[in-house]
Order: C-alpha cells, then sequence, then structure tokens
C-alpha cells in the first residue's frame, strides 16, 4: 500500500445511525475516565492526573496507530486548526479535572451538557451547517433539564462549577474544529493530535507538581485514563465524519447515565429525584433530535 493510500483520510458521508453508535461509544467511555480522574485527583494534584491523562492518551494511540500506518500519520492538511483542537482539549480537561475534586461525577457532567448548546449556535457560522429550529428546541429542552438537576443556588453552585462551564466552552470549541479536520485528516491523525500539544505543555509544567505513585496500581489507573480518553477521542472523531456537529450533539447526554453509575460504584453518590427528572429529559431531546433528523 502506498503512502498516499495509507494516509486519505476517509470522506464524509451521511451515516447518521453510524454516527450516533460511535459517539455513544465515546460517551460510555468518558465517565469512567472522569471517575477514575476524580479518584486520582484525592492523592495527586491536578497537573500530575492531566499528565498522566495526555501522555498515556499519546502513548496509547502512537502504539496503536503508528505499527499500521507510520509517522505519516502526524501529516496534516490543516496543521493550525490540528493545533488549535490540541489546545481546546487540553483546556477544557484541565479544567474539569480541577473541578471534579469538589464537584459529583454526574452534577458534573450536567453542567458540562452545555457544551451540546454551544455546538448547535456555532456550528452554523463556523461549519456552515444548517440548523433547524427543531434541533434547537431539543437542546434547550436537555439545558433545562441540566438546570433541573443541579437546581440554582444549590451547593453545586461554587467556583468550581464556573470552571466546568469553561471545560465545556473549551470542548465545544474541540468539536466544531474536529468536524473542520474530519474531511482533511483520518481520525488517527486527529486523536494523535489531541494529546500532542498537551502532552508538551504539561509535560513542561508536572515537575513542578509531581508527587511519585504510592503503587503500581495507581501507575494503572493513571496510565488508565488515556486509554479510555483516547478510545473516547477516536470514537468522537470518527462519529463526525459520519453526520454534523450539531446533529450528534445531543447524544453526548448518554454521559449521563454513564456519570450517574460511575459515581454511585466508586463513591457512593446517590442522585436525588431531581437528578433522575433532569436526566431523563435530557435523553429524551436527545432521542428526539435523532429521530427526527433519521
Amino acid at each position: 500500500m502506498t503512502d498516499t493510500a495509507q494516509t486519505q483520510p476517509p470522506a464524509t458521508v451521511n451515516k447518521p445511525l453510524v454516527g450516533i453508535l460511535f459517539m455513544c461509544l465515546a460517551s460510555s467511555f468518558f465517565p469512567v475516565m472522569n471517575g477514575l480522574a476524580k479518584l486520582m485527583s484525592q492523592s495527586y494534584t491536578s497537573e500530575q492526573v492531566v499528565w498522566a491523562r495526555t501522555v498515556s492518551h499519546l502513548i496509547f494511540v502512537l502504539a496503536l496507530f503508528v505499527p499500521k500506518s507510520g509517522w505519516r500519520i502526524l501529516r496534516t492538511r490543516r496543521p493550525g486548526v490540528q493545533f488549535l483542537r490540541s489546545c481546546m482539549v487540553i483546556t477544557s480537561t484541565f479544567l474539569f479535572f480541577s473541578a471534579i475534586k469538589f464537584v459529583p461525577i454526574a452534577q458534573a457532567a450536567s453542567i458540562s451538557f452545555t457544551a451540546p448548546l454551544i455546538v448547535v449556535i456555532l456550528s452554523g457560522p463556523i461549519l456552515g451547517e444548517k440548523v433547524r429550529a427543531s434541533q434547537i428546541a431539543a437542546v434547550l429542552a436537555g439545558l433545562a433539564g441540566v438546570l433541573i438537576v443541579i437546581r440554582p443556588g444549590a451547593d453545586v453552585f461554587q467556583w468550581a462549577s464556573l470552571l466546568i462551564v469553561g471545560s465545556a466552552s473549551c470542548y465545544a470549541l474541540y468539536q466544531i474544529l474536529t468536524r473542520r479536520v474530519a474531511g482533511s485528516d483520518a481520525p488517527e491523525t486527529s486523536v494523535v493530535y489531541s494529546a500532542l500539544v498537551g502532552s508538551v505543555l504539561m509535560s513542561m509544567v508536572v515537575p513542578f507538581a509531581w508527587k511519585t505513585p504510592d503503587s503500581v496500581v495507581d501507575i494503572a489507573m493513571l496510565g488508565s485514563l488515556g486509554i479510555l480518553g483516547g478510545l473516547g477521542h477516536y470514537c468522537l472523531a470518527r462519529a463526525m465524519t459520519y453526520a454534523p456537529a450539531n446533529f450528534l450533539s445531543p447524544f453526548q447526554y448518554w454521559q449521563m447515565v454513564g456519570s450517574v453509575l460511575v459515581g454511585y460504584l466508586m463513591f457512593g453518590e446517590v442522585p436525588d429525584s431531581y437528578t433522575w427528572i433532569g436526566a431523563a429529559i435530557i435523553i429524551a431531546a436527545g432521542i428526539y433530535v435523532g429521530t427526527r433528523r433519521h
């Protein structure tokens, strides 16, 4: 196989159900990663946890893709956009991991669901995608569900919540930029660049916040952050090749289910009735958008 054939990106095609599948897979990996990050943040600094997540992500995807495609996987037709993508995702990760020490998993996920609304708003002017009234209505309904979960005035509204809002904004821009490179670069290339800039930046910072891991188990859990994140971002990049960003974004709401389970199993966090009602509205909004488009 020639170099050109190996680095040829897949054309963006209209296969919405396949896009939904990959988005739901991505949304299943992320809650587990967030739970482990919260657990590790109890013993290690945010800088070290983010560094472990980013560097292990980079090592994992390079080990996975380089044997097949070689170092040509680093070739990109949109270097500027890939650089911005990497900056957005490392900023989003750092803000989220810094906040998750203080906010329950399910509530943190709920606040982060402001990202789809930002994607819908920006996908029109940035990507030129058509935004339907039904999509806007469904995403707004999902946002109402988020407000039911977090209930303004409750304990979740603290400085850490603002960090998650900032994380969601950066993540929305990351998704928009992912869609922009989806027709130019292969998903494997996008996954590598998702961690490349962050790995370099955090490797410069982590020596000032380093703590030697207490056990082999801690090393394994810190390393697993990158594997889970790498798989999640690969599925996200693959999803964007099959359907528009504003169509796929509501399916991130599947993370709500995983976040509730992870919060309960790992930390004994039991969502109250408001959380369940809000989650039901959020999931229903995502399903509505998908069925209407299909």
